[in-house]
């Protein structure tokens, strides 16, 4: 609920960080971007190798492979930012 403060800690910056990304996939991302935003979501995240990072969820049958190395291309961030919404899609039951 908008203006409640437990729900602004725990909603209020993944939230911005998220619509950052959303509004700007061509900025200068980094990997710890994607893995504060997949720990807010519940998703897991697995180093392959050091040179990609995957992001993976229980509720979802799709994962996300992401070069680890900069720049982390506008395609990856939106392919995040989508992974994210289908997530909210499901756990709303859409």
């Amino acid at each position: 609920m908008p203006g409640d403060i437990a729900g602004d800690i725990i909603t209020g910056p993944v939230s911005k960080l998220l619509e950052k990304m959303r509004r700007n996939p061509r900025a200068d991302w980094k990997i710890r971007d994607f893995e504060t935003l997949a720990a807010q979501h519940g998703f897991r995240v697995r180093k392959s190798g050091g040179s990609h990072v995957v992001f993976l969820h229980d509720d979802l049958q799709e994962a996300l492979t992401v070069p680890a190395r900069r720049p982390i291309k506008p395609v990856y961030v939106q392919r995040f930012v989508k992974l994210v919404d289908k997530l909210g899609e499901v756990s709303n039951g859409n």
